[in-house]
Formats: C-alpha cells, structure tokens, sequence
C-alpha cells in the first residue's frame, strides 16, 4: 500500500472510532449526561462531545494496532501449518475457545448470588453476529477462503482489544467500546483490499509514466497546451 492510501485508510478509522463514540457515548451514558440537554447546556454538551471523540480516537488506534497485530499473526499461522485450510481449524478452535472464555470466566468472576448467565452469553452472541455478517461480506468481497480469517478477526482480536474495559466490568465502559472497536474492525478487514488495489492502480500509473517517451511526453503537453487555447 502506498503512504498516501495508508494514511488515508488509517484515517479513515480513526475518524469513525471518533464520531461513534462521541454520538453513542451520549446514549450509552444518559443519565450522567441528561442533565446537560434538559438545561440547554451548550459548553458542556460540546466539551463532552470532544472528549468522548478523544476516547473514540484512542479506541480507534487500538483497532488499528490489533490490525496490524493479526495480518502478522494470520501470515505467522500459513507459514506453520502450509495450509489454509488447516490454518482455518485452528482459528476455529480459537474462535470456540475465546468466546467460551468471554461467557464463562466473566460470570464466575463478575456474577452476583442467583444472578443469571443469560446476559454474558448475549453479548458472546451479539459479538459472533457481527462478527459472522462482516465475515459473510469479507469472503463475497474477496474469496470464501477468507470468511473464516475475518472470522477470527472480528470475534478473537476484537476481544482482546475489548480486554481492559472487560476485566474492569463497568458497564457503561463496556459498552462504549464494544461498538466503535467493532466499527473500526469491520472497516479494516473490508476497506484493506479496495486501497491495496488503489495503491497498486497508483504504482501501475506511475511505472507506465516513467516508461513513456520523453517525446511522447512532449507531445502529450504541446497537446494540452493547444487544447487550452
């Protein structure tokens, strides 16, 4: 990828990371904050605003690091097993094993007397499904090879990225994260190849223009020059 377009895709997800946040950070935390639009307060609503889109921008950079993390990874596992589709089942199993981790040491660590482990394991579920749509778009994108990499991605990395907030339990925190690091996820394993051809169409540009004819070149401009008077 050229630097140009990898600016250009990293900030990108910043910029969503932010505006998520900063719209449901609102939403998420209505009662702290409720008192600031019933009274009209303006400088508040703002300076609130701005600093929920710095904490999206942070959780935005953490996506962005378990990006790049997971593309060495991912090229790390094909060199190992030689096999994509070996390399799969590991993820699979992976997959399994973390969302198990995400229901079952949370409610032993977190759960109160009598309470019920339905709402863990919701959230496991409303992770898998995000992650399984954008999985489904990936490999109809590209090649269905790739569904269970994106998989793995969406369900594995997010989770870790989500680990700080998790072992902590507050949750409006919980909350507030889970949406923009999904967010930014999904824009990072579906935005990749649409730059990486960008920036290969922008390398084919400039080798055919090193290539072509000093003359040609001149021609080419004389041309325009005509054009324009």
């Amino acid at each position: 990828m050229t630097i140009r377009n990898l600016i250009k895709f990293l900030f990108n997800a910043l910029l969503l990371g932010g505006l998520i946040t900063g719209i449901l950070g609102f939403v998420i935390r209505w009662s702290e904050f409720q008192p600031y639009f019933t009274e009209l307060q303006l400088g508040a609503i703002l300076s609130t605003f701005i600093w929920l889109v710095g904490v999206g921008l942070i959780f935005a950079v953490v996506s962005q690091v378990g990006f790049f993390a997971y593309l060495f990874i991912h090229q790390f596992g094909l060199g190992i097993f030689r096999s994509i589709w070996l390399w799969n089942a590991v993820q699979l199993v992976l997959i399994v094993f973390v969302l198990f981790d995400l229901i079952y040491f949370r409610f032993q660590a977190f759960a109160g007397e009598g309470e019920s482990i339905l709402p863990y394991v919701g959230l496991a579920l409303f992770i898998l499904a995000a992650a399984l749509i954008v999985a489904f778009f990936k490999a109809k994108m590209t090649h269905r090879t790739t569904f269970v990499s994106a998989l793995f991605f969406m369900v594995v990395v997010t989770i870790l990225e989500w680990l700080p907030v998790l072992q902590v339990n507050e949750v409006s925190w919980v909350y507030l994260m889970i949406f923009p690091l999904i967010a930014c996820n999904a824009y990072l394993i579906l935005m990749l190849p649409k730059y990486n051809q960008l920036s290969a169409e922008e390398r084919k540009r400039k080798r055919q223009s090193a290539k072509e004819p000093k003359s040609v070149k001149g021609s080419k401009k004389s041309q325009t020059k005509k054009v324009n008077h």
